[in-house]
């Protein structure tokens, strides 16, 4: 594993987004799984920067997204689709019926998970996979593509409990 380091959010955010790109431009058809939050939005916007500037294609890009809240619609302003096309897919040339998220509104979350299990199967696993780490840790990750993904989509509940004091 190598871990890069840079002197402020906005220099992590270019050199994530340069293995990314690096990634999309050595395989113009690449899986990417990508993450939502605050993480990789300054990612995100340097990436659409260089695809205005001609220096990234998205056109054969499929993405799959980690996660969508339960009970959410991808045209509520508060779901993680709603979030991917504010923040990525509605300012570069990808294919919108080649990014995935997963269903909020299936009441059955085992389907669900099912479901999209099947979709990372049948697009041939993740290329490279963006995580975040989250405010309070939640999520601790890297970009990966040392080997093919094969991710297992499953139920996760997370609980926060307001300190007593």
């Amino acid at each position: 594993m190598v871990i890069y380091t840079g002197k402020d959010y906005y220099d992590v955010s270019r050199k994530a987004a340069n293995i990314m790109s690096a990634q999309i431009i050595m395989k113009p058809n690449a899986v990417l799984g990508l993450a939502t939050g605050s993480t990789p939005v300054g990612l995100y916007k340097q990436l659409i920067e260089w695809y205005k500037k001609g220096d990234l294609d998205f056109s054969q890009i499929t993405s799959v997204n980690l996660d969508e809240y339960k009970g959410l619609s991808g045209e509520n302003d508060q779901s993680y689709r709603y979030f991917m096309n504010t923040n990525l897919f509605d300012h570069v040339n990808i294919d919108k019926t080649k990014t995935y998220v997963p269903n909020g509104l299936e009441e059955d979350s085992e389907k669900a998970c099912a479901d999209y299990n099947e979709i990372i199967r049948s697009v041939g696993g993740i290329d490279m996979q963006l995580l975040g780490i989250g405010v309070i840790g939640e999520y601790v990750g890297k970009i990966y593509n040392e080997t093919k993904a094969r991710p297992r989509f499953i139920i996760s509940e997370t609980t926060f409990e307001k300190e007593k004091g």
